[in-house]
């Protein structure tokens, strides 16, 4: 293990019931992926999105496309 070595990103899985969606914020632009019970409405917090290269990387571990998970502000 090198002292310098870049870890490896592992992605938030979805919960059952729930659909992914991003919670952006208007004045920052930050944005969150939060899963959203489909039952009650509820947010879960998974992560912070810092890049878009992130993004894809959950999109592609899930199986998702980015253009599926719908941004809510």
């Amino acid at each position: 293990m090198g002292l310098f070595t870049k870890k490896k990103t592992e992605y938030p899985k979805i919960p059952e019931g729930c659909e992914p969606v991003l919670r952006c914020s208007i004045c920052t632009g930050e944005q969150t992926l939060c899963a959203r019970d489909l039952e009650n409405g509820q947010l879960h917090e998974l992560m912070l999105i810092r890049t878009p290269e992130q993004l894809e990387g959950f999109c592609s571990a899930n199986g998702l496309s980015a253009a599926d998970i719908q941004k809510i502000y």
